[in-house]
């Protein structure tokens, strides 16, 4: 994992810091990808990447340490981009991975596995969605159990990844009747021109994450390639009550579809590729955890995402992170 550390500064801002400080000889991977934070029953603060890492500490802004793959996905490889929450006594994993023998990631798929503990080991439970389906976020209102994750289509003007919504009959079942919630709409959304020679651009909007303060409903996304230095958080909003139906409020791409806006970008001059965040609320303020490349440090043999975190300022219906050096 990328090096870095978290410290405190005198006006209580954690800027650009990195979660995880990587030591010599450290066994742990260089990348952090698509991190989702977990603060768990027992105080502790949890930290889940693609590949099935964990790391977890219990301080938020220092003490991070390395646990390895905390799940187990037989006949599978390549974790995408888990989500964890906590139901009933137990833990649940939903990710996306491929079958073993498998080398299209169009053939990703949504997977759920289950631990008895916030640490591990997650043992696969079953498929939850044919391929193409990936980043999964599980959320509960009083209305019931929704999960948000991306798909493609292949026929729309701006052809590409998308997020859609569907509600859930339980945790290990998804009701089947999906919504589109956010598509792309930006030239800044595009992933790849011409991607698959047929002269068309593909499009990407990805790594859902909700939140809502009080009866403003917010869904971040991550717009463009996230190998690219242009990779962004973008969000819509909704306004409805907390016990919506999410796949049926009045979601708006803010400032809306034909404004480019970035919650954080790579204009801050010292870190790029910024995208697939979560959200923490803690001690009266929210927290943006997502992750990012130093500049300078693209590999094309290695991945160099790190996981950082920084203030999420929440202003009514606008989303900002104040970038210092």
């Amino acid at each position: 994992m990328a090096g870095g550390c978290i410290a405190f500064f005198p006006t209580e801002r954690v800027i650009f810091m990195k979660l995880y400080q990587r030591k010599e000889n450290d066994p742990s991977p260089i990348a952090q990808a698509d991190p989702y934070i977990l603060k768990a029953k027992d105080g502790r603060y949890y930290v889940y990447t693609s590949g099935g890492y964990l790391i977890s500490s219990d301080q938020l802004f220092s003490g991070w340490q390395y646990h390895g793959v905390c799940l187990d996905m037989p006949d599978q490889k390549m974790c995408w981009a888990p989500c964890v929450v906590e139901w009933d006594e137990q833990y649940m994993m939903y990710y996306s991975s491929l079958d073993q023998d498998s080398n299209d990631p169009h053939n990703q798929r949504l997977r759920v596995a289950q631990a008895e503990s916030s640490r591990g080991p997650f043992h696969y439970v079953k498929d939850l969605l044919p391929p193409f389906s990936i980043d999964p976020h599980m959320v509960q209102n009083a209305s019931g159990l929704y999960m948000f994750y991306s798909g493609n289509d292949y026929m729309a003007k701006r052809a590409g990844t998308l997020i859609l919504c569907d509600k859930m009959t339980n945790p290990y079942t998804l009701e089947g009747n999906p919504v589109c919630v956010a598509r792309p709409t930006l030239d800044e959304e595009i992933f790849e021109k011409n991607r698959f020679g047929n002269h068309k651009n593909w499009h990407t909007v990805e790594g859902a994450f909700y939140f809502h303060k009080d009866n403003t409903h917010f869904l971040m996304y991550s717009g463009a390639c996230y190998q690219n230095q242009s990779y962004y958080i973008g969000y819509y909003t909704a306004h409805g009550t907390q016990d919506a139906d999410l796949r049926t409020l009045p979601w708006k791409k803010y400032p809306n579809e034909n404004t480019y806006y970035s919650v954080m970008n790579k204009a801050n001059g010292f870190v790029e590729g910024m995208g697939h965040n979560s959200v923490l609320y803690e001690n009266g303020k929210y927290y943006i955890i997502y992750h990012g490349r130093d500049i300078g440090s693209r590999s094309d043999t290695q991945d160099t995402r790190c996981a950082r975190i920084d203030e999420l300022m929440v202003n009514g219906d606008r989303l900002s992170a104040e970038v210092t050096p």
